[in-house]
């Protein structure tokens, strides 16, 4: 079957799964391989589930007349994307970075919110099957698209902007992650550059912060809008205040780090045309989710929990803000930052050698490249270490600091603080 084809069959409903067991009604499932399944295998029972067609790469799973049979079902995935993104004649707004691309992208929808039918990334689908996943998701009422980018080799976020073919950009910043899979900082500022060097082929446009030195540079031969100068940074102990057009604002988001992020929401606001008055309320309702700079009280403690992510950019802040907290002792659980390559055992040895700096009542170093570092900090080689201790030695009336790589899911902590 043809791409335009295919296209006939999405229109009818605009849906399309690759996991059985979220299948939505009259849905396309695409049967996707990874490297523990064979999607194939699930295409019946997508059917059965509601599915109105199953797109299979293997000839022996088309079972009916509903079976739509292709060379690569994930090909195909992303070039009905590409095809639908062709099709749409709305802004798509393209964001990449090493720190802070979540939270970005969910204060700028929260603040489009206010005017548009916005269609934001959903989590962090920003990947080449995310990415597809969220442009198939713009339905025909959408105004505006709001498109996360991830990527830890050089060429991904390319291939991204082939698919998204953002109309503006924004890049958060170029920090320390992924430094395996780009060969370092110097690539990592290569790769996130190469949605600038998409905009600056298309002749689009790029949000930039004017303090960001490589912002600047990289941004070159681009037509470029800068942050809002009717927004100031205020103060950030805990929460994040600032001044709009000389209104004091107090945000629900922990860490001066956060600043950026709400420079550029309040800036496409006012570029597309949100009310001031809306802008400032967007800003002040929004409430970070998913392990992202989470408050959460218990009976005795207070959790600052940055459990989603972590790189040693991210990190560094992090840590430099929670000290700076002045409400009681402080507890800060660290896990390992992956995908660090060559970097791993300096950028760990410099966390701990930090942690021992600031002054924090407890600190506990999780994983085994923290466990490889010299320190006098308490080393759990792995989460069931530190379940143990902190079974035996519950943690009280203390202000804690959660934070690690996704793959070391240390929000299991919350079971064991009280």
């Amino acid at each position: 079957m043809k791409i335009a084809e295919l296209y006939q069959c999405y229109k009818q409903h605009y849906l399309v799964d690759t996991d059985t067991r979220k299948i939505r009604k009259n849905t396309i499932f695409f049967a996707l391989k990874g490297t523990n399944f064979n999607g194939n295998t699930f295409a019946e029972k997508a059917i059965a589930n509601g599915a109105k067609y199953a797109v299979v790469d293997e000839a022996k799973y088309v079972t009916s007349d509903k079976m739509i049979l292709v060379n690569d079902s994930l090909q195909t995935l992303q070039q009905l994307a590409i095809y639908h993104r062709k099709q749409l004649k709305i802004p798509f707004i393209g964001i990449t970075g090493s720190n802070g691309k979540t939270t970005s992208k969910e204060l700028i929808a929260c603040v489009l919110h206010k005017k548009y039918t916005v269609l934001a990334t959903n989590g962090n689908l920003n990947n080449h099957i995310g990415v597809p996943l969220t442009v198939l998701s713009v339905e025909p009422n959408t105004e505006i698209a709001v498109i996360e980018m991830g990527a830890n080799h050089q060429k991904e976020i390319a291939f991204l902007c082939s698919i998204a073919a953002p109309d503006f950009g924004y890049i958060t910043n170029f920090g320390k992650a992924h430094l395996e899979g780009f060969g370092g900082i110097s690539g990592v500022i290569k790769g996130k550059s190469e949605l600038y060097d998409y905009l600056r082929v298309h002749e689009q446009k790029a949000f930039i912060n004017p303090n960001d030195k490589l912002q600047v540079e990289k941004s070159a031969g681009i037509a470029t809008i800068s942050f809002s100068k009717n927004i100031e940074f205020v103060a950030a102990k805990p929460f994040v205040c600032i001044s709009y057009n000389n209104t004091p604002l107090t945000t629900n988001l922990i860490g001066d780090y956060n600043y950026s992020n709400i420079a550029i929401a309040v800036s496409i606001g006012q570029y597309f045309g949100v009310n001031d008055e809306l802008i400032q309320e967007a800003i002040q309702t929004y409430t970070p989710q998913n392990n992202r700079s989470q408050i959460i009280k218990t009976t005795s403690n207070e959790i600052l929990l940055d459990a989603y992510n972590a790189n040693p950019s991210s990190m560094e802040v992090a840590l430099q803000n929670f000290s700076q907290l002045q409400n009681g002792p402080k507890t800060v659980i660290l896990g390992d930052m992956l995908e660090l390559g060559i970097a791993t055992k300096q950028a760990h040895q410099k966390i701990a050698d930090m942690t021992s700096n600031l002054g924090f009542e407890k600190v506990y170093l999780v994983g085994t490249f923290f466990r490889a570092v010299q320190t006098k900090q308490q080393v759990f080689e792995s989460f069931a270490q530190l379940k143990k201790h902190l079974k035996q030695f519950p943690l009280t009336n203390q202000n804690i600091f959660i934070k690690g790589s996704r793959g070391m899911q240390l929000e299991r902590c919350l079971d064991y603080i009280d």
